[in-house]
């Protein structure tokens, strides 16, 4: 479990394709040095296994659905890159419920100026916009954020404050690059996704819940 709170921007120093496998070496000396083989870290909003380390980096393997699924293919030597550890027992929960699950892809549409914010505009899948709630959360390359208001037609925007674009990689976003996208997991589970794309059972609402028997009043006791 992750919040979408970017903890390092780190460095990709190498890509290796082994095996069915690509294995990425990350530079990220604060995130290396607190982490441990078989730790779970979020790469750009993917959850990913460390498999070693190396003084001030460490490496990680992806798997090729997972290269189907994100913008990870993409990646070259020296790009920088959003990391969080997965949360321990106590951490506080801060951001929002991220799983490191990303569910596909989105394109940057359009940037503009509001202040010294910016609002950027993602075009996603049809599939993907089915999980959009006005001021629900998604996260965009891991970080979590706050979706407009809507109407969503395929495509939302998010309003990056200064401290999130100090913070992470998003100063330097451009119309037309690729981010991964994690939908608002409670969203996913309240309409009953077993995954995003797949059929799903029915949705979970307030009529349903009722058929069931939820909030019935209950007789009074006796005796």
């Amino acid at each position: 479990m992750f919040t979408g709170l970017i903890r390092e921007v780190g460095r990709l120093r190498g890509k290796t394709p082994r095996g069915g496998v690509t294995r990425l070496d990350i530079e990220a000396p604060a995130t290396a040095g607190k982490a441990q083989v078989g730790d779970s870290i979020a790469v750009n909003g993917i959850c990913l296994t460390v498999t070693a380390l190396s003084g001030r980096g460490f490496s990680v393997e992806a798997a090729s659905e997972t290269l189907r699924l994100t913008t990870l293919g993409r990646w070259r030597r020296g790009d920088s890159l959003h990391l969080e550890p997965a949360l321990r027992a106590g951490d506080p929960l801060d951001g929002h419920y991220v799983q490191g699950h990303v569910d596909g892809a989105g394109t940057v549409s359009k940037i503009s100026k509001a202040g010294g914010s910016l609002l950027v505009t993602v075009d996603l899948p049809r599939e993907l916009a089915a999980y959009l709630t006005p001021k629900g959360s998604v996260a965009v390359d891991g970080v979590s954020l706050t979706v407009d208001e809507g109407p969503f037609d395929r495509r939302f925007t998010v309003n990056l404050i200064p401290h999130t674009l100090a913070a992470t990689t998003f100063a330097d976003l451009r119309p037309g690059r690729r981010v991964n996208l994690e939908m608002d997991v409670l969203v996913k589970a309240a309409r009953g996704a077993g995954a995003v794309g797949q059929d799903s059972p029915p949705a979970l609402t307030i009529d349903r819940l009722l058929a069931k028997g939820f909030g019935r009043r209950r007789p009074p006791r006796t005796g």
